[in-house]
């Protein structure tokens, strides 16, 4: 989630660009949008189609008008379908959409929604004066809907996902009756099982989010289960506590990404306003966790990143890359407002490159030096969420 500057999104890179630096994102194809974009992430469908869900509205990030479409494209990104409402501009707020292709070729998207159209949130004063808050686009349910004609159209109904109370949720200001939450991360794969991520949050205030952290929805039959209503979900880790920042960091621990080492171990990596990017590793499916560090190259230096989305994709040579941004360390962490000025220096993009070695403990990522995968020429320019 950006923090109300806009981005610009872009996906493919021009084989015709005028300038000779692929890299230069003015260089790639825009996906069309209302005005505000967010998360434009995509699936390839059985027939052949990209379909990409994006968080959308006329407004800016949080605004009333928020809501989910998606859009097909037939070639390769260069063009795109007319937006499909997944949810309606005049609705509810429903941000922050993911996909998950089942062997069916069922497509599911996963998204929060304001069902109970709340109009304000409880929230620190200061910032937010007589401790309301008038955003409420990372509130009320996580809920789901499915497509089986390759995204072209939506099932009517919605499902809500029972998310598991956890002692973030009690401890924020409705004592649990209202959760605040939001996902960014990709739903992913594990034996007969999928995961899908969610932030956890505990309270607003300066920097939006004040104490956050993650956990992953585990269903073990929506690879087969074709009855909405009979999909099955428990909320991992074990325990009252999501992942969370190394002992002595700060309080948030959000937008975790996920991928799965060839031993079946889990990685998660994950942003924080230390100034570093977090990871850990689950060896038994999600339910319990390594205790968290401080992501590291291989000769064991700590990795910068600020308050931004981080990614760690598995490529099909079973390698690995990593996005993150290569800002960070003790300007952030030492700030006097880290919450809020962590969320700056988002260009350029970074990638780093991930290979497996063996450890006592069972596979481990270990990462190369990065080198720049996307940038702007206005460093002021902020990108993110590919």
């Amino acid at each position: 989630m950006r923090f109300f500057l806009p981005t610009l999104f872009l996906i493919g890179i021009s084989t015709t660009a005028t300038a000779a630096d692929w890299r230069n994102i003015h260089n790639g194809s825009e996906i069309p949008t209302e005005s505000y974009a967010d998360q434009p992430y995509v699936v390839k469908t059985d027939d052949g189609a990209w379909l990409c869900v994006v968080t959308t509205g006329s407004g800016h990030e949080g605004q009333s008008g928020q809501h989910v479409v998606s859009m097909r494209s037939v070639d390769l990104g260069k063009t795109w379908s007319e937006p499909v409402a997944i949810e309606p501009a005049t609705g509810p707020e429903a941000s922050y959409a993911v996909l998950l292709k089942v062997p069916s070729g069922r497509i599911y998207v996963f998204y929060n929604h304001n069902t109970d159209n709340l109009r304000e949130a409880r929230a620190d004063n200061p910032p937010y004066k007589d401790g309301i808050c008038r955003r409420v686009d990372s509130l009320g349910y996580y809920v789901f809907k499915y497509s089986d004609d390759y995204g072209r159209t939506w099932s009517d109904k919605r499902y809500p996902i029972p998310v598991r109370e956890m002692e973030i949720d009690r401890n924020n200001p409705y004592g649990g009756k209202v959760r605040y939450f939001w996902n960014v991360g990709k739903p992913f794969v594990l034996e007969d099982s999928a995961l899908v991520p969610l932030h956890k949050v505990g309270g607003l205030g300066y920097g939006f989010f004040t104490k956050s952290e993650g956990v992953l929805l585990k269903s073990p039959n929506i690879l087969t289960e074709s009855d909405p209503e009979k999909i099955e979900w428990e909320t991992l880790p074990d325990g009252d506590i999501g992942l969370r920042t190394p002992q002595g960091g700060g309080p948030i621990s959000e937008e975790q990404s996920f991928a799965v080492l060839s031993d079946g171990s889990i990685y998660c990596v994950y942003r924080s306003i230390d100034g570093h990017p977090v990871c850990t590793y689950s060896r038994d499916g999600g339910h319990s966790w390594s205790p968290p560090e401080y992501q590291c190259y291989a000769d064991g230096r700590r990795m910068k990143h600020p308050r931004a989305a981080n990614f760690i994709w598995k490529c099909s040579n079973g390698k690995y890359l990593y996005w993150f941004h290569n800002h960070g360390g003790r300007f952030i962490r030492e700030h006097a407002r880290p919450e809020t000025n962590a969320y700056n220096d988002r260009n350029p993009a970074w990638l780093c490159a991930g290979i497996e070695k063996e450890t006592p403990n069972g596979r481990a990522i270990v990462w190369s030096q990065p080198e720049i995968a996307l940038y702007d020429p206005d460093p002021f320019i902020r990108m993110s969420y590919p």
